[in-house]
């Protein structure tokens, strides 16, 4: 099979936005939610067990066709967010599903009030849906009534829903102007970045201050948008649903107690030292006294590969077959189907995802490759994420997708599978060494980088709620920086609008911790590989076809890793300092 780029194709979910069967689609689900609604009267601590699950089967049904149509407006919209076609489409989609969540609301709502003898009759015959129905009974606590929840649904459509839209047509229409050998070229920004790794030192630098100067331009208005989503964060989860604190809530989503998350990020910022060593070693081989933060992500030689589409195609899929046959069976579907879209374009959604439609359908992958060897990874890494969730696909639309400190467990460890490929075939010790400092890199911009911006995200929240203009969040996001980077790396002034560029601070907030929960696990992960070879596969293969179908504390201390230990995430660093101590002797 030869692999070239392309756009993806969605004919799997519907053939066009003017299609019969989409406006079918929607008719569809009118009809099976006013035939869920039927069962309000049905429900009551005594009912039967066989009626109960009949509720839940229906309930699965609706929501995997649901799932068809959001996952259309939302993949075309990433395609292209300035086509007002799909803007249209998913502005409609986002109306009609507050409404007919609404409409379902009560089955939830009854769900987290029923007594715990009940609940327990009723879980013992639920199957797979078991652990879908705890974790709604973990929400108990934080539920408003009906008519509450009713409003929050609404208000978010025309609320943050649409203020994070709005901030994804704003950020993706930018362009960047870069002079390049004599050229003026504008650019994308993923194309932009692709300069940030590059020998050249100076344009390194003049490609983030373009970066900055653009979003700085529009930092004012991008930054009020943060504080209203932070607002709006902390009206409903702190004011009205009483979680302690804004992280908490996200803790909660993702069913990882406060207390991980808490040693995750305190160990994170006590071995900050980790990564000031390394850009301190990083400065002495490229002749500097000390790098500048546009030199953080710069190579060591000018070793400048790069990688047509096929070929990198084939080492990923290689990669995988080597580790697990399944592995590169799972991820070909992905090209067979053709659910990847690979190529950069003006208006396409910037950086990569890996999105996960309904059990049936074979997960839908963006990146924007442009053949650098940081591009070879993240296909890896996406692909990663489509292995996980069709190693998954048994499970119900409820329970397939774990939670997302544990989503980033396959797509980590398929980028350390690539790397080891990487470098058992690389000759030239220019682009190995590259190579070796390329994962310390890919680690520091997983775990440092994300759990400070966490560290920010928390700080933020707190400021916001005490009035800080958005000068002040800039002059705290600075700080955060010097933090982070102690004595080894020194900061220019338009890094303050670093924090208006990050997506998922908007998207999702807190969602980062995710990422060094993920990379740090895998460290270990992938150490338990080393030393145990093939009989670790079975172990990690059962680790993530459980999807979502346990509590990730629970399907972790199967592993023998405890989250909530200092000990278990100092145990990650502990390898990154070793990787350290190695470079150190070069």
């Amino acid at each position: 099979m030869t692999f070239s780029q392309s756009p993806w194709n969605l004919t799997d979910l519907f053939p066009a936005t003017d299609a019969p069967e989409l406006e079918a689609a929607f008719g569809e689900l009118q009809k099976q939610v006013a035939e869920f609604e039927q069962y309000r009267a049905d429900l009551n601590p005594g009912m039967d067990v066989e009626h109960f699950m009949e509720i839940l089967e229906h309930s699965e049904k609706t929501t995997r066709l649901a799932y068809r149509v959001y996952g259309f407006a939302g993949l075309l919209f990433s395609a292209d967010t300035q086509n007002q076609t799909a803007t249209a489409l998913m502005g409609r989609v986002q109306q009609f599903f507050a409404e007919l969540e609404n409409r379902t609301l009560f089955f939830s709502l009854w769900w987290k009030e029923l007594d715990d003898a009940s609940t327990k009759r009723f879980l013992d015959v639920s199957g797979d849906y078991r652990y879908y129905l705890e974790a709604l009974r973990l929400q108990k606590p934080h539920t408003l009534s009906e008519p509450e929840e009713k409003i929050v649904n609404l208000k978010n459509v025309t609320g943050a829903g649409a203020l994070t839209n709005l901030y994804d047509s704003i950020t993706n229409r930018y362009t960047f102007k870069l002079e390049v050998d004599g050229e003026t070229k504008e650019l994308t920004r993923g194309e932009l970045m692709s300069y940030v790794r590059q020998p050249d030192p100076d344009l390194r630098a003049r490609a983030y201050q373009e970066l900055y100067r653009v979003y700085g331009d529009d930092g004012a208005i991008l930054g009020q948008m943060y504080q209203t989503l932070v607002r709006d964060w902390r009206n409903e989860n702190v004011t009205l649903r009483k979680h302690a604190n804004p992280i908490a809530a996200r803790n909660l989503g993702n069913d990882i107690p406060d207390e991980a998350v808490e040693a995750l990020l305190t160990v994170a910022q006590k071995n900050a030292h980790v990564f000031q060593r390394f850009f301190k070693i990083k400065a002495r081989l490229l002749g500097m006294d000390k790098l500048r933060r546009y030199d953080v992500y710069a190579p060591v030689s000018k070793s400048s590969k790069n990688y047509d589409f096929e070929k990198a195609a084939q080492m990923v899929l290689e990669s995988f077959s080597e580790f697990h046959p399944d592995f590169a069976k799972q991820a070909k579907r992905v090209f067979d189907d053709n659910h990847l879209d690979s190529e950069v374009r003006k208006g396409k959604r910037g950086g990569a995802f890996c999105w996960t439609v309904e059990p049936a359908l074979t997960p839908w992958v963006l990146v924007n490759y442009q053949g650098k060897g940081d591009d070879v990874a993240t296909l890896a890494h996406e692909l990663g994420h489509a292995i996980h969730s069709m190693l998954a696909e048994k499970h119900s639309a409820f329970t397939q997708q774990s939670c997302l400190p544990l989503a980033e467990t396959a797509s980590t460890f398929g980028e350390m599978m690539l790397i080891d490929r990487l470098m058992a075939e690389e000759t030239d010790p220019a682009v190995r060494r590259d190579m070796l400092f390329r994962q310390i890199d890919d680690n520091y911009a997983t775990i440092m980088r994300q759990s400070f911006f966490a560290l920010f995200e928390k700080t933020a929240h707190e400021m916001v709620q005490n009035n800080a203009s958005v000068d002040e969040l800039a002059a705290a996001y600075l700080e955060n920086l010097k933090i982070q980077f102690g004595d080894s790396v020194e900061i220019s002034d338009e890094f303050k609008w670093e924090w208006v560029s990050i997506p998922h601070i908007y998207h999702t907030p807190f969602y980062v911790y995710a990422y060094a929960f993920g990379q740090l696990l895998v460290l270990a992960l992938y150490k338990q590989f080393k030393a145990e070879g093939e009989s670790f596969k079975p172990k990690y293969m059962k680790l993530l076809a459980a999807g979502g179908s346990e509590a990730p504390e629970k399907i972790l201390q199967e592993s023998g890793i405890d989250i909530r230990s200092a000990a278990f995430w100092q145990g990650g660093f502990d390898v990154l300092s070793g990787l350290v101590d190695e470079l150190e002797k070069l």
